[in-house]
């Protein structure tokens, strides 16, 4: 998402780059391309407007016109403005209420479900018990649906399937979740094709009898203007808490996304980023506007390195690295984490300062994945004892296993030289770190003789 209007925004900054300094002439100029860039990523007007405008008064009010590095200038106000856009700052979702409820908002289509599904992997991961209750009572399968997706993610999904009646169901599950200990209850209503007198009459219902701590509108991001409407429309009736963005994966224009905080006034709390049920983040505005101008998000990066990268696996890889035990098994399990890492064009566009275009980005991603299916192929087909040591791998095993995978045995030879020259760096970095810690007085003393020859040789 935001790939386009990104690419658009830094060749706009780019161009000023050149210049020795803003002046009213060039201001405008990029001012134009800008407001050009954003009604091309389907960002409503109004919201186009008033940015254009803010960013003119801040660069009037800032005396920047005369600045000696307007690229940099340009960078700053446009950066600042997209936070504010965006919504300043992060906003967490609220847990108050004994038990906690979050009243799941939206069209049918939006991602409603799934997204309740989401938010419960998220908050069991942040230690709450939550549990999914089922108040969609009139969309066939849909109960089914969402128990599908809670045996999947291994958490409770209180149901009714023979009552119509949602504010029974609702008090029976509240009743229910006081009894076994769950704390935050995950409400999925009902979704329409598109809002009626009914639909909001039952939502407003709940609304006024379970007093939802939080009431999330999700919205498909890829629906573009549409997307202010729906949001407009239910925020004007129930007065909606944050919203939920689905699909900012996906090839779309952005328009949604800095659209829909303008118009409501209310924040984004959460985003779908893929289609796996631990793909549902929390929303930085400042993260989303550095991203948006190429300049990366590495807080985001190591966070989900946090999450993904097991303490315990990491200190039995290293310690294998330091011995040059690194097998292909170990390679494997590295593989399968960088997989829940997300995936390389994700990880690409996270990394700051590295200036990949989206079609590069995805030729990358599509390459190298394609690439670990084929180094996947290769292992799979070695015996046990072969994947435990590489050292085994001769001319007759490597025919052996070509065959098997069906594989050329040029492309094994290769994956395996490559595997061994991995190894022998780990075991290469891994001495020096040893080396530095054991010896850290030694080295301080050859780092002294070093300056002194330095001195010496000016």
């Amino acid at each position: 998402m935001f790939d386009s209007l990104s690419d658009k925004l830094q060749d706009i900054i780019a161009k000023t780059a050149g210049q020795k300094e803003l002046t009213q002439d060039n201001m405008q100029e990029a001012l134009r391309e800008i407001r050009r860039a954003l009604l091309e990523a389907d960002v409503n007007l109004r919201v186009v407007k008033a940015f254009i405008s803010n960013i003119k008064d801040r660069a009037e009010g800032e005396n920047v016109l005369q600045g000696v590095n307007p690229s940099q200038q340009l960078v700053k106000i446009v950066h600042d403005e997209l936070i504010e856009l965006l919504g300043k700052e992060a906003n967490p979702l609220d847990f108050s209420g004994h038990p906690n409820l979050i009243m799941m908002l939206g069209l049918q289509g939006s991602g409603k479900t799934t997204s309740s599904a989401k938010l419960a992997v998220k908050l069991k991961k942040e230690g709450r018990n939550p549990l999914l209750v089922a108040c969609d009572v009139y969309r066939p399968a849909a109960i089914t649906q969402l128990k599908a997706l809670g045996e999947q993610i291994g958490v409770e999904v209180y149901s009714e399937e023979e009552s119509k009646d949602v504010q029974a169901i609702i008090q029976n599950a509240i009743n229910y979740s006081k009894e076994k200990g769950f704390n935050t209850l995950i409400l999925d209503t009902a979704g329409r094709l598109q809002i009626d007198t009914d639909m909001m009459a039952e939502l407003l219902l709940i609304d006024r009898i379970f007093h939802p701590a939080e009431k999330l509108l999700v919205i498909d991001s890829m629906t573009g203007q549409e997307a202010v409407n729906v949001a407009e429309n239910f925020d004007a009736q129930l007065s909606i808490t944050g919203l939920v963005l689905t699909k900012l994966d996906g090839d779309s224009r952005g328009g949604a996304a800095l659209s829909v905080v303008y118009c409501t006034h209310k924040p984004i709390k959460l985003t779908g980023t893929g289609e796996k049920l631990n793909a549902l983040e929390d929303f930085y505005p400042e993260r989303m506007a550095t991203r948006i101008l190429g300049m990366g998000d590495i807080v985001s990066l190591v966070e989900r390195a946090q999450e993904v990268f097991d303490e315990k696996t990491a200190m039995e890889m290293e310690k294998k690295m330091a011995k040059a035990e690194f097998s292909f098994n170990d390679f494997l399990k590295m593989q399968s984490q960088m997989k829940m890492f997300g995936s390389i064009d994700q990880l690409l566009g996270m990394i700051p300062g590295l200036k990949i275009s989206k079609d590069d980005r995805q030729k990358l991603s599509h390459e190298g994945e394609k690439q670990f299916k084929r180094i996947e192929v290769f292992i799979q087909s070695m015996t046990p004892e072969e994947r435990e040591h590489p050292e085994l791998m001769n001319s007759s095993r490597k025919k052996r296993i070509a065959a098997g995978s069906g594989i050329p045995i040029h492309d094994l030879n290769v994956f395996i030289n490559q595997f061994e020259q991995m190894r022998k760096m780990m075991k290469g970095v891994s001495d020096f770190k040893k080396n530095i810690g054991g010896n850290q007085q030694k080295a301080k003393l050859s780092m002294h003789q070093m300056m002194k020859n330095m001195r010496r040789f000016r």
